[in-house]
């Protein structure tokens, strides 16, 4: 009998170990490099119908306070509840401060919709100075939308940190977001609660030096950037924000949750293994 448990245990290690040696090698097969390449039309935004002017880089010289970046994918029908709001709270802070200054720039990831045309609307209304669309020629997933632009770090987060903190969510999601948080715990980020909240903060150095490294593309890409942000030991903090979820979430609540338990295993391995590497940031063409 203890032969037999013998022989049994040494067949579940080495099948453990080929598991493992099979899952480095796809982490390394899979790694792709990562295209930081603009398209010609990505270079630059419309100001006016028959006018654009060239996108501002991270690596231009700050003219802006604030830089609100908005990530959208066939977004025409949400996005004017969002901007409306943001633009009121903007205008105030601007006349509350006159010396503050700001910029809004939609990302508009390879709509097929009218999501470009929409934002423009805000354009026309509050000036290219203020808000800017910027079309992708291709979808590249929230990550890359908001790589594009290439913009010590604050996380908005939903996870009650006080009694002011407010979020409405279904409680399949709520459970979802629970079994993900474990994930992005044991493999990659510990000490943040809600790493998947929209609301980040960034100083224009530490933007510059996380997201020119960030290689994930899809909904998994708050984890690698807050995973290179604590490799660095770049500050990051955690403030209660209201959130309430509006429908029309372009998350696939099983599909997408198991793409991101899926990259976050990866991001955990290839960094471990050296496949991705913590090198000096990278420049957008």
């Amino acid at each position: 009998m203890m032969d037999f448990l013998y022989d049994l245990l040494q067949c579940l290690v080495a099948l453990a170990a080929i598991a493992v040696i099979l899952v480095l090698v796809l982490a390394h097969v899979t790694a792709t490099v990562v295209d930081l390449t603009r398209h010609e039309k990505e270079k630059s935004f419309p100001t006016a119908p028959d006018w654009k002017e060239l996108l501002p880089s991270i690596h231009d010289p700050a003219s802006k306070e604030l830089s609100v970046i908005v990530p959208a994918y066939n977004e025409e029908l949400r996005m004017p509840s969002m901007l409306e709001e943001a633009m009121d709270y903007l205008e105030k802070r601007r006349k509350r401060q006159p010396s503050f200054t700001y910029e809004v720039l939609v990302v508009d990831d390879g709509s097929s919709d009218r999501t470009s045309e929409v934002a423009f609307q805000y354009t026309n209304k509050f000036g290219a100075d203020k808000v800017r669309v910027l079309t992708l020629v291709k979808n590249r997933g929230k990550g890359g939308a908001v790589r594009m632009d290439n913009m010590a770090i604050t996380c908005g987060s939903r996870a009650h940190l006080e009694q002011d903190s407010v979020a409405e969510r279904s409680m399949f999601r709520t459970f979802l977001m629970y079994g993900f948080h474990f994930l992005v715990w044991f493999f990659c980020v510990r000490g943040i609660k809600d790493t998947q909240c929209g609301f980040k903060l960034f100083t224009r150095e530490a933007a510059l030096k996380t997201f020119s490294l960030l290689h994930v593309e899809r909904w998994a890409f708050d984890v690698e950037l807050l995973y290179i942000a604590q490799c660095f030991k770049i500050p990051i903090g955690e403030v209660a924000v209201n959130w309430t979820e509006i429908e029309g979430s372009k998350l696939v609540p099983v599909l997408s949750w198991l793409q991101m338990g899926r990259d976050l295993v990866f991001i955990r391995l290839r960094y471990l293994t050296g496949v991705w590497r913590l090198d000096s940031p990278r420049k957008t063409d």
